[in-house]
C-alpha cells in the first residue's frame, strides 16, 4: 500500500514541475523545475525495479542534458527588451492549435484499449545491462538514433538562434 501511495504523491510531483517548467517566466526556475522532473521520473523507474535505467537516467538528463540546456539558455541571453511582442492573432492561433492537439491527444488516450496478457518469465534477466543493449540496439535502433539527432538539431538551432544579426 506504500508503494502506491508513493507512485502518486511521485506522479503529482512530477506532473507539477512539468507543468511548471512551462509556465515558469523565468528561464533559470524553468530548468531546476525540469531537474525535479527528471529525479521523479528517475524515482518511477525506481520503483518499477530498473535501477539500471534510474541511474542512466540521472546521469544522462539530470546531468549532460541540463547542463547543455542551462549552457544554451546563457547563450540565447533571453532579455524582455529585445523579445519582440507577438500579435494578437499569433497568440490566438498558438492557443487555437494547441487546445486542439490536447482535445485530439486525450481522444486517443480514451479510445484506446490497454492490452493486458500474462507476463511470462522464462529465466532471462531483463535488468541486465546485456539485454538491455541488444534490445536498444536491435528494435529500438532507429528511435535510440532519431532522438540523439532530434537533440543534436536543437541544441543546433539553439546557437543559431541566439546569433546577433548584423545590421546594416
Amino acid at each position: 500500500m506504500s508503494l502506491l501511495v508513493l507512485f502518486y504523491i511521485m506522479s503529482a510531483v512530477t506532473l507539477g514541475t512539468a507543468f511548471m517548467t512551462i509556465i515558469s517566466k523565468n528561464t533559470i526556475h524553468s530548468a531546476i523545475y525540469l531537474v525535479i522532473c527528471f529525479f521523479s521520473i528517475a524515482i518511477h523507474y525506481l520503483m518499477f525495479n530498473a535501477q539500471f535505467l534510474a541511474i542512466v537516467h540521472i546521469i544522462v538528463y539530470s546531468g549532460a542534458i541540463m547542463v547543455l540546456f542551462l549552457f544554451t539558455i546563457m547563450l540565447m541571453n533571453l532579455n524582455k527588451e529585445d523579445e519582440p511582442h507577438k500579435p494578437f492573432l499569433t497568440k490566438l492561433a498558438a492557443t487555437i492549435s494547441f487546445c486542439l492537439l490536447a482535445f485530439v491527444l486525450v481522444a486517443a488516450f480514451i479510445k484506446a484499449q490497454p492490452e493486458i496478457s500474462e507476463y511470462d518469465n522464462f529465466g532471462e534477466d531483463f535488468q541486465s545491462i546485456k539485454v538491455l543493449g541488444k534490445v536498444l540496439l536491435n528494435e529500438y535502433m532507429v528511435p535510440f538514433e532519431f532522438a540523439s539527432v532530434l537533440l543534436l538539431v536543437s541544441m543546433i538551432g539553439a546557437v543559431l538562434l541566439s546569433k546577433k544579426e548584423k545590421t546594416v
